[in-house]
């Protein structure tokens, strides 16, 4: 055989090879495929659902619920990587806001580990809610644990699916906030580890139904929506030019009642200086 067809069978099996392996790269391990987030928007949290505290007392999650909008995590407190991401950009993004944690909103963090304790729930809380640094934190940063019951019911209802992987022995998770209306439905879902501070505010404000924010979050709940696939809140084109042609208009009749007050005026001011002469 010439050199010409061995140099081509040769580049034909390299061919193969590398897709060979790029193939075994891009395979999903089939673990992960047990892991994900469905949500389920507006979905009820069972209020009786029962955890332990940080001290070791029996708490129902519903305790937790009440006047306030809720930011809700899952994670388990031994975890060596993306649990520690999710709570720390959690954390970052509260100490960005400047609602504050009790004042404006309660957080709910629960361990999916059931062989978590509450001394471990008890470290990560003094952690978080000490770097928090705002007074009252550790009131209102609440790191629950819980029997395997109460936790598959938990995440069941906020479609929180996770794995445990025996050959490292650790679970393969998604990573997420979750927003909370105060009698307890789900909100919002924000993917990932960091949670723009903008649109987490504008969760919090949306989910209490206008008892905490300020006008100005108001106006952009008006120009903002938020889209479920992405877990952001995005411009809605329609509702900015509303606003703006509202804005037009206002102030084109402030303009036109100011000139026609100053066109009232004027004769009076001519007949005055009219008289002035006269005399």
């Amino acid at each position: 055989m010439s050199c010409g067809f061995h140099a081509a069978m040769l580049l034909v099996l390299s061919g193969v090879a590398a897709v060979s392996t790029s193939a075994q790269q891009v395979a999903t391990p089939a673990i992960l495929n047990k892991v994900g987030i469905a949500q389920n928007l507006n979905a009820r949290i069972p209020p009786d659902l029962v955890f332990r505290d940080e001290t070791g007392k029996f708490v129902r999650i519903g305790d937790f619920f009440g006047q306030k909008p809720i930011v809700l995590s899952l994670v388990y407190f031994d975890c060596p990587a993306l649990c520690t991401e999710v709570l720390n950009g959690e954390l970052r993004t509260m100490k960005a806001i400047s609602l504050d944690l009790g004042k404006d909103f309660e957080a709910v963090t629960v361990s999916f580990e059931p062989r978590d304790t509450p001394a471990l729930a008890k470290a990560k809380r003094d952690v978080y809610a000490g770097q928090y640094g705002r007074p009252e934190a550790a009131d209102h940063w609440h790191f629950l644990t819980g029997e395997q019951q109460s936790i598959d019911a938990l995440t069941n209802v906020a479609g929180f699916r996770y794995a445990y992987d025996s050959s490292i022995r650790q679970y393969a998770h998604a990573a997420a906030i979750l927003v909370l209306t105060p009698d307890g439905r789900i909100d919002r879902y924000f993917y990932g580890v960091q949670y723009p501070a903008r649109d987490v505010r504008l969760g919090l404000v949306e989910a209490s139904e206008g008892k905490i924010g300020t006008l100005t979050d108001h106006a952009l709940l008006y120009c903002y929506q938020y889209d479920p696939m992405t877990g952001k809140y995005g411009v809605v084109v329609m509702n900015v030019l509303r606003a703006a042609g509202g804005l037009t208009v206002l102030v084109l009749g402030i303009f036109m009642t100011m000139m026609f007050l100053r066109e009232r005026k004027r004769p009076s001011s001519v007949s005055q200086a009219a008289g002035a002469k006269t005399r």
